[in-house]
C-alpha cells in the first residue's frame, strides 16, 4: 500500500500557496553555495541518460501527516530522490510523491546550523524520512562524515583506505578534493565536473591538432630532402 494512501485529509483543511518556503537560514556563504551547486550538477551530467531521480539542494520538503504545507517540512542543502519521474519541481511534497522521501541527504554544516544538522536534523532524517543515508560536510573546516540506516538506527560509514565514503544508493564514493566534496567512482577516480571534461576534451583535440601539424611539417621536410636527392616524393606514393 502506497504511505500517501496513509494520510488522512480533513475536507476543511486550507492549503497556503505552493510556493511557501522553509524557515531554515539560507546557505551562508559562497563556497555553500557553489558545493551544492556542484553536487547537483554533476549527478545531474552523470545521471543524464536516466529519467528516474530527482536531485535538489535547498528545497522543502513538506512531509505533514495531515498533508499541511504550513507544518512539518525541511530544507536540506542537497537531497536524492530515486524511483522517482524525472522533472521540475517547486518543492517536494511527500503526499504528493507516492510518499517517497528522499533517498541520500547531504547538509553543508556552518557555526550556526551545525549543531542542528548534527541533532535534530539527523534524528528527523532517521526517525520519520527513514533516508537510508545522511552526510554532513563543512565547506570551511573540511569536516565530513556519513551515516547509514541499519537497524533503524544511524551508524558511521567506514572510509576505504583514501578516506573516501561510499554510498549505496548512488552507488559511488563520496570524499573531499581540494576543498570541495565530490563524487568518485567505485575504483575511487574521480568522476570529473561537465567543465572538466569539456576541458580535457579542448585540450585533446588541441593536442591532437599540434600532433597533426608536426606530422605535417615532417612530411614536408621529408619531401624536400627526397627532392634535394633528384626524387620525386609524389612517385614513391604511387
Amino acid at each position: 500500500m502506497s504511505v500517501a494512501k496513509d494520510f488522512e485529509t480533513p475536507e476543511d483543511v486550507i492549503f497556503p500557496p505552493g510556493d511557501l518556503e522553509s524557515n531554515e537560514p539560507p546557505l551562508e556563504t559562497y563556497l555553500h553555495l557553489q558545493q551544492m551547486l556542484l553536487l547537483i550538477k554533476c549527478i545531474d551530467w552523470w545521471w543524464r541518460d536516466h529519467n528516474d531521480f530527482f536531485a535538489a539542494g535547498n528545497l522543502s520538503i513538506y512531509y505533514s501527516p495531515r498533508q499541511r504545507k504550513s507544518q512539518d517540512f525541511r530544507g536540506p542543502d542537497f537531497f536524492v530522490v530515486l524511483d522517482t519521474e524525472r522533472k521540475p519541481r517547486d518543492s517536494w511534497v511527500v503526499w504528493e510523491e507516492d510518499g517517497k522521501y528522499p533517498n541520500l541527504i547531504i547538509e553543508l554544516l556552518s557555526k550556526s546550523t551545525a549543531a542542528i544538522d548534527k541533532g535534530l536534523k539527523k534524528q528527523i532524517y532517521q526517525d520519520i524520512f527513514r533516508t537510508p543515508e545522511y552526510f554532513w560536510f563543512d565547506p570551511k573546516n573540511l569536516e565530513f562524515a556519513g551515516f547509514i540506516l541499519l537497524g533503524g538506527t544511524y551508524q558511521p560509514i567506514e572510509p576505504n583506505p583514501q578516506g573516501l565514503l561510499w554510498s549505496q544508493q548512488l552507488s559511488f564514493y563520496l570524499g573531499v578534493h581540494e576543498n570541495q566534496l565530490r563524487y568518485f567512482n567505485a575504483e575511487g577516480q574521480l568522476m570529473p565536473t561537465p567543465e572538466e571534461i569539456a576541458q580535457w576534451e579542448a585540450n585533446h583535440a588541441e593536442q591532437e591538432r599540434q600532433r597533426a601539424e608536426q606530422e605535417r611539417q615532417r612530411a614536408e621536410r621529408l619531401a624536400a630532402k627526397l627532392r634535394e636527392l633528384n626524387i620525386d616524393p609524389e612517385n614513391l606514393s604511387q
